[in-house]
């Protein structure tokens, strides 16, 4: 059997048309622009639309990947999407975004992992595509995190928004390795024993309801700078790579303070460090590709660039992606 890694192809985004900055924020919440972008840098978000569901978003995003990419929907024979905000209980989201495209070969299925989503859904992605299960995979995340946020809740409401982001992966022969394109290696985790600092109140099996938010702030921003930078480390000792080899760290866009923590923490310059958070705030499992997409549409990501993807999510979740574009 032919070695085999997996490539980015391209990558695409979608944001809704509504947003919500902090200043509208005030119109309606108790708090104000300033404690806002200094807790967390945030200064606008966006919301799906009175009948747009995160399939809507997704499609979008995927359809911008797609372009990106150079492929057709038809050759695409796998879809993973992540999302913590599905359109119902079941089926899938990813099954109506497959519909959607006009493909009804191979296989589409949801990942949940929070705002690691997006890094789980890869990782899923490359196991799958280096195992010969499929040849190329569409990647989302997708959120309307609008619809389970408890909006008189001032400490949780302001953080997030809805957004999605997609990549196209291909399986290429030839093993992972830092002279060509793909991805290196991916590194996850997840420690149960943190739920109740980050989880929503409510589900089919408990409550029979979709439920709210619920986040214990300090909490986890406490243990975010260490367990993400324990999966970047766990990636560079891997690759034997340093954080000075990285030309792009794409994190989750959770808060600014985070970011720039890790980021201090491992050593990584700042302008290497792509930071959208104050645009879109926290769009969950939709956050890496939306940051990822916003550098390539710039022109900034050059073939052969090292990139690190990195997360933490509730549960609490946590991973990281080493990749060559």
């Amino acid at each position: 059997m032919k070695a085999l890694r997996s490539v980015f192809l391209g990558c695409g985004s979608y944001l809704p048309e509504k947003q919500i900055t902090n200043q509208q924020l005030t119109e309606f919440v108790d708090t104000s622009d300033e404690w806002i972008v200094q807790r967390t840098g945030i200064k606008n978000r966006y919301v799906a639309a009175e009948g747009e569901f995160t399939s809507h978003l997704a499609v979008k995003a995927a359809q911008a990947a797609l372009e990106s990419a150079g492929v057709d929907a038809q050759d695409i024979d796998m879809i993973v999407l992540a999302t913590s905000t599905p359109d119902n209980t079941f089926p899938a989201t990813a099954v109506a975004v497959q519909n959607a495209l006009g493909i009804n070969h191979g296989f589409a299925f949801d990942v949940q992992a929070v705002c690691s989503g997006f890094v789980y859904a890869v990782t899923t992605a490359d196991a799958y595509l280096r195992g010969g299960l499929a040849k190329r995979a569409l990647v989302i995340g997708a959120e309307t995190f609008s619809r389970i946020l408890d909006w008189e809740d001032r400490t949780t409401c302001v953080l997030f928004g809805d957004g999605a982001g997609a990549v196209v992966m291909e399986a290429q022969e030839g093993e992972p390795s830092l002279d060509q394109s793909g991805v290196l290696t991916c590194h996850l985790r997840s420690d149960g024993r943190h739920k109740d600092k980050l989880y929503v109140d409510g589900g089919p099996s408990t409550t029979q309801t979709t439920g709210y938010l619920r986040m214990q702030g300090r909490e986890v921003f406490k243990h975010a700078v260490g367990m993400v930078t324990d999966v970047i480390e766990d990636a560079f000792d891997a690759t034997g790579t340093t954080a000075d080899d990285l030309d792009w760290f794409v994190p989750h866009q959770a808060n600014q303070r985070i970011i720039d923590a890790s980021a201090k923490k491992l050593g990584i310059a700042p302008e290497k460090v792509v930071k959208t958070v104050a645009e879109h705030g926290n769009t969950s499992a939709a956050s890496i590709p939306l940051a990822l997409d916003s550098i390539v549409k710039a022109g900034k990501v050059k073939k052969g660039d090292l990139m690190m993807l990195e997360a933490m999510g509730g549960g609490f979740t946590w991973g990281s992606v080493l990749l060559k574009w």
